[in-house]
């Protein structure tokens, strides 16, 4: 599921560049791997990174339902030791780590955007 969701962030990232400096590239006679890798790529990283923390979060939260089907994980055990059998601590506890891991995510991803963008 990741590598669909990934792959559209990364190429949507990269084709949002500005074109203007692509064509200032080419009008300095660089030719395609230096325009990516010194243009394009450093441009979207900011962005990429961005991108990268939302799939990072959307990741946690499907992680989580599919344990809840039965796919182990957090969303696993919420559902056997919590839910099942009525312990509302062990589901607020796992609620609490879940949201910690997608503010640490989101935090850490944020950051790394900031120093990254120009």
């Amino acid at each position: 599921m990741a590598a669909a969701a990934i792959a559209r962030v990364v190429e949507s990232n990269l084709v949002a560049v500005d074109p203007g400096a692509v064509e200032a590239g080419k009008a300095m006679g660089a030719g395609p791997a230096r325009i990516l890798f010194t243009i394009v790529v450093p441009e979207s990283l900011g962005p990429l990174a961005l991108g990268l923390t939302y799939i990072v979060v959307a990741l946690v939260d499907t992680t989580a339902v599919a344990g809840a089907i039965g796919g182990g994980g957090l969303g696993d055990l919420a559902i056997k030791y919590g839910y099942q059998r009525f312990d509302w601590f062990v589901i607020l506890v796992i609620v609490v780590v879940l949201i910690v891991l997608v503010q640490l995510a989101q935090w850490l991803g944020n950051w790394v955007a900031k120093k990254v963008m120009h």
